[in-house]
């Protein structure tokens, strides 16, 4: 008799609700032994390879590329096959469903393969000799005492997923390369591999895209003279039909149905502006997140101008916001802490974790720069660099988008003086930096110019007080009125 059993979709170390299929590695009726590439899946944090848990037939699978797959629901079926290597009932398969595994502890080793000890037990790393460690961020005994944030609250893991070159069709790429090609309309047959053993890297794909011609979407059927003379008399056809105005590019118009609203003219497959599409991976998330912290937070902005005139040449901007902050939060600690609203607690943290709003085309991410107050300006730099590296090419670890303390939105490099950033529980607040300009400002005796960087300061009024908010903001105004 043979026995069959259904996989359901891990939990994949992030708590998150759902993902998306980005490609199978099998179809049906195909034949896959233990721990094999199953599906790659995209979550909020990354592109990750799912491994098969059985050895047997497929029988069936769980929607196809682009699917959304509730975390726990049905993801593949199987045959299985006994003379087949099969893994043990209740045997770790790497996800779960359940409680996260013990923290790693203080100088602990780190897991990149660098010099460095975990600083803190969200992951963070120093350099070896460059200072005390900090002291714990959690609960004693080692457990996490708050999952912290991506774009928001989601549980952080400490599992390992190890991402792999896998080869589809002969040719080798990872999980996230596929999923960027897939994005940018780029058949990887066409693409030259300059990776090891010839694995077609990220970079390949991005100059590809570059240099190769974009794709010409597919154009609606014309309809026929008579169909056009037939409808000339709607006003909506008109609408659609007509000419654009001198000096401006002509647009496709979407047609009308009877009813006025618009119709899909592609297979719901196909991406079609105009029409809706399915939130997914990282926007997704985000929009759950800003959700919740807008139920839950009591939000309150206070704003000012920073006099920036005496600032030496070659200073860093986003490196002397961060400065002011760890300036800022050692002198009014109320600021760079997490508040439990359910228990009404807070906890005030020894350290200045910051997570720097990253914008992506795949949408927002906050990576956790971990003990800012402890790095001189090059260790900032280049830890803002690593970060944004690993933003991009999706390589980030889930424990970096997760734990920081207090936020920055340096929104002003694109637009904007001043915001009302959104602070995302369990932080208490987030700084935003607007576009600076030149200003004349009254001086005794008359006028002088001075350079004005415009600060944004939100916070949480049910953590802290307008008056620890007002001194927090003012301890970053001196601190950014240095020359260097």
């Amino acid at each position: 008799m043979t026995q069959t059993k259904s996989f359901l979709l891990p939990d994949l170390g992030e708590g998150l609700p759902d993902a998306t299929i980005v490609e199978w590695y099998v179809k049906e009726g195909d034949t896959i032994r233990l721990d094999d590439n199953l599906v790659s899946m995209e979550t909020a944090k990354a592109v990750v390879d799912v491994p098969s848990p059985v050895s047997g037939k497929v029988l069936k699978l769980a929607g196809a590329a682009g699917d959304i797959i509730t975390t726990g629901a049905m993801l593949a079926q199987f045959e299985l096959d006994p003379s087949q290597p099969q893994r043990a009932e209740g045997q770790d398969t790497g996800h779960h469903h359940g409680a996260p595994a013990p923290a790693k502890g203080v100088g602990a080793p780190d897991p990149a393969p660098d010099d460095r000890v975990v600083a803190s037990t969200e992951g963070g790393a120093i350099e070896r000799g460059s200072g005390e460690p900090p002291e714990e961020k959690s609960a004693p005994g080692g457990e996490r005492a708050d999952n912290g944030t991506v774009v928001g609250a989601m549980q952080a893991s400490d599992a390992v997923h190890a991402e792999a070159a896998v080869s589809v069709g002969g040719i080798k790429a990872m999980p996230a390369v596929r999923a960027m090609a897939r994005k940018l309309k780029l058949d990887l047959s066409q693409v030259r591999g300059t990776g090891a053993d010839g694995v077609v890297t990220m970079a390949d794909v991005k100059r590809a895209a570059a240099d190769g011609p974009s794709p010409t979407p597919a154009r609606p059927a014309t309809p026929s003279s008579a169909q056009r003379a037939g409808r000339q008399d709607d006003p909506q056809v008109r609408a659609a039909t007509a000419p654009a105005p001198a000096g401006r590019a002509p647009t496709q118009r979407t047609p009308l149905s009877a009813s006025g609203k618009p119709m899909r003219t592609q297979p719901p497959s196909v991406a079609a502006t105009g029409q809706p599409e399915q939130l997914k991976g990282v926007r997704r998330n985000m929009a759950r997140v800003m959700a919740d912290a807008h139920a839950k937070v009591v939000p309150t902005t206070l704003v000012d101008d920073a006099d920036i005139q005496a600032w030496q040449p070659g200073n860093d901007m986003t490196v002397r916001l961060i400065r002011a902050i760890c300036t800022a939060a050692a002198a009014v600690p109320a600021l760079n802490a997490w508040f439990d609203g359910d228990n009404l607690s807070r906890t005030l943290h020894p350290q200045v974790d910051i997570g720097i709003a990253v914008d992506t085309a795949e949408g927002l991410f906050v990576p956790a720069l971990r003990n800012a107050d402890l790095l001189d300006a090059a260790g900032i730099r280049d830890g803002i660099n690593r970060l944004r590296a690993q933003v991009q090419d999706r390589s980030i670890p889930a424990s970096e988008l997760s734990g920081y303390t207090i936020s920055l939105s340096n929104f002003g490099m694109f637009a904007g003086r001043y915001a009302t950033p959104v602070v995302v529980p369990p932080c208490v607040a987030i700084v935003g930096a607007g576009r600076g300009r030149h200003e004349m400002v009254p001086v005794v005796g008359g006028f002088e110019p001075r350079r004005i960087l415009p600060l944004s300061l939100t916070f949480d009024h049910r953590a802290c007080t307008g008056g620890e908010a007002a001194r927090f903001l003012k301890a970053m105004l001196d601190d950014l009125a240095l020359s260097n």
